[in-house]
C-alpha cells in the first residue's frame, strides 16, 4: 500500500479532526493556523486520499445502559484462507462484535463484544459455535472496568518516526 506523504499542516488538520470531529471551517482554520479556504482545500484533499474514514461521536453508553463488555480470543480449527474468509465474513454481520483483529501467536483473532448481559454474551457464543464458522476454541475476558480508551496521537507517532529515521 502506497503511503501518503504529509506535511506539518496536513498533520495538524488530521489531528484537529481526530480530536474534534466535524468542526466548522473557521474553527478548523483557527486550530491549524491556516486561512479557511486553503485549510478546507487541504481537508478535502485528505478526505479524497482516504485518510479520513469517517466521523463518529464517542457516546458514553454506560450512562444510558448497563452493558457487558467481553474480550474474546478465538482460534480456528483449520488455518487456510477459506476458513479465515468464512469466519471474517460471518462476523461482519454480528452487531455485538464491535472490534475484531486478526492476530499472530496463540490465537487467530481478538474480538471486543458488547452485549446487554453475560447471558446474552453466552447465547451469542453458542450461536457462533452452531454456525459452523470454524471456531476451535475461545477464551473470554470479562471487562470489569474501563481504565483507558483513547485515539492514538498522529502527531506524536509521526514525530517518533522522524526521530527514529534520523
Amino acid at each position: 500500500m502506497k503511503k501518503v506523504i504529509l506535511d506539518a499542516v496536513d498533520v495538524r488538520i488530521l489531528s484537529a479532526v481526530q480530536q474534534h470531529g466535524q468542526i466548522s471551517k473557521s474553527r478548523l482554520s483557527e486550530l491549524v493556523s491556516l486561512s479557511p479556504t486553503p485549510c478546507w482545500m487541504r481537508l478535502d484533499k485528505l478526505k479524497k486520499a482516504g485518510l479520513i474514514k469517517g466521523y463518529r461521536a464517542d457516546i458514553a453508553i454506560d450512562k444510558i445502559l448497563d452493558l457487558t463488555k467481553v474480550f474474546v480470543t478465538i482460534s480456528l480449527k483449520a488455518h487456510n484462507r477459506s476458513n479465515f474468509e468464512r469466519f471474517e465474513k460471518h462476523i461482519q454481520n454480528v452487531d455485538e462484535i464491535v472490534e475484531c483483529s486478526a492476530t499472530g501467536g496463540g490465537s487467530d483473532y481478538v474480538m471486543k463484544v458488547i452485549t446487554n448481559s453475560l447471558q446474552d454474551f453466552q447465547n451469542l457464543i453458542e450461536q457462533l459455535l452452531d454456525e459452523e464458522i470454524g471456531i476451535d476454541r475461545y477464551y473470554i475476558y470479562v471487562v470489569t472496568r474501563d481504565v483507558k480508551s483513547t485515539s492514538i496521537s498522529l502527531s506524536k507517532l509521526l514525530d517518533n518516526k522522524r526521530a527514529a529515521d534520523d
